[in-house]
């Protein structure tokens, strides 16, 4: 699929990353009350890989047969060869996921995220709640100057409305989750499906509908996303136990610590093992490194992260199988690449 002489995935998502950036500081400037924006803005100037408008980007690339970098997406040309601010539904997309991270460390009273302060700790709760409503209905507004014809403007601004929507319905899911013995495997696939992967299907689809794709391609785009989302978020889960706290930018083992229900705890407990043992104590802030070394041991003899990993492979593999509906070119390998690199990463 991909040449020799392609661009590395990550050389290409950092140089979208880098447009999407200034997008942002044009999109949703510092405006008065500047402590609301600057709040607003805190996690977005944090850090991020931007992966979610990279792959929005690259669908347009890749629909379109335009050369990598080649055209502006301000200025980004249709299927029928009109022009639309394809950046705009980018940003629109990265918005909202940082609305959805201000409102998750609110929820699950994390200190950290990208390794700063979380926007409730470094600012106030009524400051960080005001935030993430102001990101939830900016993207929306950004996402209206698209310049698209008005039915497709339209039709991405559903598939943004439901996406939140179904992010919501996730995030109530997980937290019932942390209070039921038994959790069944489609249920947590159901769940990280609506809290995650719905936001990579969002991007894949918008992009797609904006740029006029007839129906079959928008909904194979949609699987894509939802097929690596799903798979980002498996990886998410091992990589929470496997990697360092000072790599992850928080507590190695936090969704042990806290509760929560993961593929591989689900694995375990079929397995035989005790969830519940793994981390004895109720202070999240007591538990040491040697506590976390230990239940990931346990975790590991049960076959239950090698299990959560392949699982994650499996998904990648049916998602880049969808993207036979883009033309060959090096945008489409770019996003092969990317799939792979969600369940390839470090962190």
């Amino acid at each position: 699929m991909t040449s020799p002489e392609a661009q590395p995935v990550t050389d290409a998502v950092a140089e979208r990353r880098e447009l999407v950036n200034a997008a942002i500081e044009e999109d949703l400037p510092i405006a008065r009350p500047e402590r609301l924006y600057e709040a607003s803005r805190y996690l977005l100037d944090a850090g991020g890989k931007r992966l979610r408008p990279a792959v929005l980007l690259l669908v347009g690339e890749a629909l379109t047969d335009v050369e990598p970098l080649s055209t502006e997406y301000r200025e980004f040309p249709t299927l029928d060869k009109e022009r639309i601010d394809l950046m705009a539904a980018a940003v629109s997309i990265e918005v909202i996921q940082s609305f959805t991270l201000i409102h998750d460390d609110i929820m699950d009273e994390d200190d950290l995220r990208r390794g700063v302060p979380a926007v409730h700790r470094e600012y106030d709760l009524e400051t960080a709640i005001l935030a993430g409503d102001t990101l939830y209905s900016k993207a929306f507004e950004i996402m209206l100057e698209s310049g698209a014809r008005p039915d497709r403007g339209l039709d991405a601004l559903r598939i943004l409305a439901r996406t939140c929507t179904r992010i919501c319905e996730g995030q109530s899911l997980d937290v019932e989750f942390e209070h039921r013995g038994e959790v069944h495997e489609a249920e947590y696939l159901e769940m990280v499906e609506l809290k995650t992967a719905v936001l990579y299907g969002a991007a894949t689809s918008i992009s797609a509908t904006l740029l006029g794709a007839d129906e079959e391609t928008v909904q194979a785009l949609y699987r894509y996303g939802i097929d690596i989302g799903t798979a980002f978020q498996i990886q998410d889960d091992v990589l929470d136990l496997t990697v360092p706290s000072d790599v992850l930018g928080k507590q190695r083992g936090s969704d042990l610590v806290e509760g929560k229900q993961t593929l591989i705890t689900l694995h375990a407990r079929e397995q035989g093992v005790d969830i519940d043992s793994l981390i004895e104590t109720d202070d999240p802030e007591a538990v040491t490194e040697d506590e976390i070394d230990d239940a990931v041991s346990r975790l590991e003899s049960a076959g239950s992260i090698e299990y959560a990993r392949e699982k994650a492979q499996s998904l990648v593999r049916e998602g880049k199988e969808e993207l036979a509906v883009l033309p060959d070119n090096e945008a489409r390998g770019q996003l092969e690449s990317i799939a792979d690199f969600l369940i390839e990463r470090g962190y």
